[in-house]
């Protein structure tokens, strides 16, 4: 016979391994997300905002616009508004410091589009993990695994973003490479006011026009591809970061890593300082009238997990979107084999939405540390 305590504790498991938790991200300044892709609507409820901050809501709209579907012939046609309506949490055009409830209503969901992969396991996919850990899935458009829910992510970023305005700290990011074209120029060799001058948010015109070509072309094989995104982060202040397991660079790669088909994280000179000496790789620090910098930023603007100053720099590699428009081998969920194809409106590379998702969640990251920081110095 199972004790008081024991059958509490059984109890307590079995709902949590039946629940959906992990909504929530950051500590002071904290965002959690809700709703699914073929629901009513997705939103944000944005907690930890100081009272005071100048909300703009062109900037909030602008985001928006550049996360939506259909904005291009290289992204998927589903047509959302993507309108964002502020529930609570600003008065006359600034933050209260209560809650911020954001809401985005979904208006173009076409749930007959998924009714072939009711029984079916898509190739990578959660389908499959969502069925082995929930006991059931959202079949339509994914649910809360599909990257519909990051409209919610780049409004709450769009507010970190306002936050970190005043204290003169921007958050940019673009498109550096597709497949095997890449941009060999630099951060501070591109123009960033030129990211959406293109389709593809490449602020290199030459090799944009290529990116885009190639995605053209692999879209009409009914098949898709990846890259990557690049982000700078400007204006930093020294000291956010809290070591030992909440190193500013660690939270900006589990961050990153959170956003639909991200692969892979790197800050700083990456992978590529393990081609490099130490003698190559190590910063020299330098005072500059009384400001301390360092003369090369192989560490990507962070050292022992805590900024130093320079402009943090980062790279985040995303997959091929899984859903092709061909045909595969899969199973169903009684375990027998079966072929799948997608249908209907499917993006043939991530990226050009990508942008903005990177950007307002590397500023979630720096908003949050910025907080705490400052609740370290009172």
């Amino acid at each position: 016979m199972l004790s008081k305590v024991a059958t509490i504790i059984a109890i307590s498991n079995y709902l949590y391994l039946r629940t959906m938790p992990g909504n929530t991200f950051g500590n002071l300044f904290s965002i959690t997300t809700y709703g699914e892709s073929h629901g009513p609507a997705i939103g944000v409820i944005i907690d930890g905002c100081p009272p005071g901050v100048k909300v703009d809501m062109d900037l909030l709209e602008a985001d928006l616009q550049r996360r939506k579907p259909g904005q291009s012939k290289i992204t998927t046609q589903r047509k959302e508004s993507d309108s964002c309506e502020v529930l609570s949490g600003v008065f006359e055009g600034v933050t209260t410091g209560t809650p911020i409830s954001l809401l985005i209503r979904n208006s173009d969901q076409r749930s007959k589009d998924y009714d072939h992969i009711k029984d079916t396991y898509r190739p990578s996919h959660a389908d499959m993990t969502y069925d082995q850990k929930y006991g059931h899935r959202d079949y339509r458009g994914g649910g809360r695994s599909s990257a519909r829910e990051t409209a919610a992510r780049v409004a709450a970023g769009a507010f970190a973003k306002m936050l970190l305005s005043d204290s003169g700290i921007s958050v940019r990011a673009y498109v550096s490479a597709v497949g095997d074209l890449k941009t060999e120029k630099t951060y501070s060799e591109l123009d960033l006011d030129q990211t959406d001058s293109n389709i593809i948010r490449c602020p290199d015109p030459i090799v944009a026009e290529k990116m885009i070509e190639k995605i053209a072309a692999i879209k009409k094989e009914g098949d898709t591809i990846g890259g990557v995104i690049s982000g700078v982060i400007q204006g930093m202040v020294p000291g956010l970061g809290d070591p030992v397991f909440d190193k500013l660079h660690a939270d900006l790669g589990k961050a990153m890593l959170s956003i639909n088909a991200a692969k892979g994280f790197e800050y700083g000179s990456g992978f590529a300082g393990t081609l490099m000496k130490g003698s190559e790789h190590n910063d020299i620090i330098e005072n500059i009238d009384g400001v301390f910098r360092t003369s090369t930023n192989h560490s990507g603007g962070i050292q022992g997990g805590i900024s130093n100053g320079m402009d943090i720099t980062f790279s985040v590699a995303f997959k091929p979107i899984a859903t092709l428009i061909q045909k595969q081998k899969s199973i169903k969920a009684d375990g027998t084999s079966t072929e799948v194809m997608g249908k209907g409106r499917h993006d043939p590379c991530v990226l050009p939405r990508a942008v903005p998702i990177v950007e307002a969640m590397a500023s979630i990251v720096i908003a949050d540390h910025l907080l705490r920081q400052r609740t370290l110095n009172k």
